[in-house]
């Protein structure tokens, strides 16, 4: 059952991962129009509680920019640490 659990939690970091990955490649591809496309305003609402914790975990005003990096970071870390959990388990 508890590899079941990882396994979903680990599913789900994914999910948030690419999602802020292709959020990230439209912000490069549209520019300042970005805010009329629907899928980066998708991207936008699925992406934006990991967003708001980290950037609530972090000292200091960090930009919009490095707030999406670091986010992708930890997701990155926490979807390996995921992965040797459900190893180990």
């Amino acid at each position: 059952m508890s590899a079941f659990l990882i396994s979903a939690l680990r599913a789900t970091v994914e999910m948030l991962g690419l999602c802020l990955l292709g959020q990230g490649i439209l912000y490069l591809i549209a520019g300042r129009n970005r805010g009329n496309n629907r899928i980066y305003q998708l991207f936008d609402l699925i992406t934006r509680p990991p967003r708001q914790l980290v950037a609530k975990l972090t000292p200091g005003a960090l930009g919009p920019l490095a707030i999406g990096v670091l986010t992708y970071v930890v997701l990155l870390l926490l979807w390996i640490g995921l992965a040797f959990a459900r190893k180990f388990v």
